[in-house]
């Protein structure tokens, strides 16, 4: 299967890449291990609210994703789901990509657009077995935050998820605990304000500095127990459901592999198009490293704007990139199906 670029990752970064690609006339491919586009906006946190997207004042990641993939839809781009690039080789100005599934595609550009890489989630180290429990009443992310109306939640944790939820869930008339290992917390500032208001007023409950020990029942959590490491006492809590937020595992995978020049777990690039150090190969989104990254949706639509410019003199050598503003150029118009008299 040949095509002009080859995304790796279907997160938000990747898809709006087809957008730009496509006012250029460039096809791309999306290659992804989930099972949906969206990246972990779909797969760990589809409720949680996103205000930084300009123009947008709220929308949740999941309705996020689906607006990029509206704003897509007048493109001809291929969804490659539940696979995994494993190896990448270079042939003839191009690259040949190979997946787990052994399907091959040869393409003038790979963009790796895979977010903070192959990630899993972080699991309490307890003697209990409680795998039993995973995905029904043990959870590392919420994907239906609306399980939790009016439920008992358990949430463990002390960053930005746990305090996120934690003001989520009481919206929606979940008894909340919220049990951290220290009365400190790594979220944002203005979030653990609202939490330490909640506890105040007896809307959630706040336990610190607490640890869990154990957790009882087969099917179903009978009890919790945890451990002051004040007081050195064991206590007993109840729940319907338990949330740990302990953070995530995160690796590179086979990206280790591709003698990309790295930074830790970022692929460090050039911020005149985002460039690794072996031509042809872009890195965008999270996954990349440069002087004065932020780590924003925001920031990766910017380097996969000027990335794509230069894939484009990569598939056309010695054209001038087009340029044109989607406001008034009518070719531009015609290719997103757009009508003045629609």
């Amino acid at each position: 299967m040949k095509t002009d670029i080859l995304v790796i990752g279907a997160g938000p970064v990747g898809l709006f890449t087809v957008f730009e690609a496509g006012l250029l006339g460039l096809k791309c491919t999306l290659i992804d291990n989930l099972d949906k586009p969206g990246g972990q906006c779909a797969e760990l946190y589809p409720d949680k609210p996103i205000f930084d997207i300009p123009g947008v004042p709220f929308q949740t990641a999941q309705e996020h994703v689906d607006a990029l993939l509206k704003q897509i839809e007048p493109f001809d781009y291929e969804l490659v789901l539940n696979e995994r690039v494993e190896s990448m080789k270079e042939v003839d100005n191009g690259w040949e990509v190979i997946t787990n599934n052994n399907n091959k595609f040869d393409c003038s550009n790979v963009f790796i657009a895979a977010g903070a890489g192959s990630f899993e989630p972080i699991k309490p180290n307890l003697d209990c077995n409680f795998s039993n429990l995973e995905n029904k009443k043990i959870f590392y992310s919420i994907k239906d935050k609306n399980l939790f109306k009016n439920k008992r939640v358990a949430i463990f944790g002390g960053g930005d998820s746990a305090l996120d939820w934690t003001v989520e869930l009481e919206k929606i008339g979940a008894n909340v605990s919220l049990i951290h290992r220290r009365d400190a917390f790594r979220g944002a500032p203005d979030t653990e304000a609202t939490v330490r208001d909640l506890h105040k007023h007896n809307k959630i409950k706040l336990l610190t500095p607490y640890i869990i020990k154990d957790i009882k029942g087969s099917e179903d959590i009978e009890c919790i127990t945890i451990f002051n490491a004040d007081t050195k006492e064991d206590s007993e809590i109840e729940a319907d459901y338990i949330l740990f937020f302990y953070g995530l595992n995160k690796k590179l995978g086979p990206i280790n592999d591709w003698s990309l020049e790295l930074a830790g777990n970022k692929i460090k690039v050039n911020t005149e198009n985002f460039e690794t150090d072996r031509e042809g190969i872009f890195a965008v989104g999270d996954i990349n490293t440069y002087p004065g990254k932020l780590n924003l949706i925001l920031s990766g639509f910017h380097e996969t704007t000027l990335a794509v410019q230069k894939a484009f003199q990569r598939v056309n050598p010695g054209e001038r990139v087009p340029f044109g503003y989607t406001t008034s150029s009518t070719k531009l118009h015609e290719k997103l199906g757009f009508s003045d008299n629609k």
